[in-house]
């Protein structure tokens, strides 16, 4: 793939992000390769569906337009590749330079994306950085990035600390109200939301990008520093929601919120 994307128009980057960049990859693992490209030279989308058409399984896979998935996955491809699901997703290097530096200041956004249920962070934008495995990158772009986001900054993982860690208690108080009038969907969301911010001042505790909402918890439940039995409990928070027994799942919840809590007390943190 990486001989065939070269000679794109627009392209200056080629990377593996995801759980293979990160080495944290099962074998039914997707691909995930980040195309970076310079605001003032966009890709050549057509460019780019001629470079892949006699690379991959189905002949009528396509990739979109720019900004077709929206402004945080800004377009790309799903495709199959000799068997395997190989995903391209196109990134904009100013917004992502935008992006580092005003993390750098302790500045984060949280933003609706699809594909997304917890939300797109603007530090995702950071951490493919500073996780991925450049395949191509003939004018150093991608390595001057990575330079400014290790070692992980303090402000990154205070603001990440600030915006989540409160947040935790209070999806648990806004499932603790809807549980007596049964309204079991916006229960399950507030679990959800509250497990998923939780994850979020763990990888921070422990200076670590969450790239992906998806397998947070179980990843942060094997940290240095982490919530002891995060993984069983959170087996037992949906196995409760499932047997409408909102009651069980939301003490579970507040322990551990309880005990996060401490951890970021013990690190001399506020929230």
């Amino acid at each position: 793939m990486t001989e065939a994307l070269r000679p794109v128009q627009g392209l200056v980057a080629l990377v593996l992000g995801g759980s293979r960049g990160r080495g944290t990859a099962g074998p039914a693992s997707d691909y995930d390769i980040g195309l970076y490209y310079e605001p003032g030279v966009p890709l050549n989308v057509e460019g780019l569906q001629r470079a892949i058409a006699p690379l991959v399984d189905d002949p009528s896979s396509a990739v979109t337009r720019i900004g077709e998935w929206g402004p945080w996955i800004n377009g790309g491809g799903w495709l199959t590749i000799g068997g395997a699901k190989v995903d391209l997703l196109y990134r904009d290097l100013g917004r992502v330079r935008e992006v580092i530096a005003e993390a750098r200041q302790g500045r984060i956004s949280m933003n609706y994306q699809p594909g997304h249920p917890h939300g797109f962070c603007s530090v995702i934008w950071m951490g493919e950085i500073a996780t991925c495995q450049p395949l191509h990158d003939p004018f150093g772009r991608i390595a001057e990035l990575k330079n400014e986001t290790w070692p992980y900054p303090e402000a990154v993982r205070d603001a990440l600390m600030a915006r989540f860690g409160w947040e935790v208690g209070f999806a648990i108080s806004n499932a603790e109200k809807a549980a007596p009038r049964a309204e079991q969907t916006h229960v399950a969301g507030c679990a959800y939301r509250a497990l998923c911010c939780m994850a979020q001042v763990l990888f921070a505790l422990n200076g670590r990008y969450l790239i992906n909402e998806k397998g947070a918890v179980p990843e942060a439940a094997n940290f240095p520093i982490t919530i002891e039995g995060l993984a069983k409990a959170q087996a037992e928070i949906w196995r409760h929601i499932g047997n409408a027994d909102a009651e069980s799942a939301l003490r579970q919840l507040r322990i551990l919120s309880t005990n996060m809590s401490v951890l970021v007390e013990q690190a001399g943190r506020k929230l």
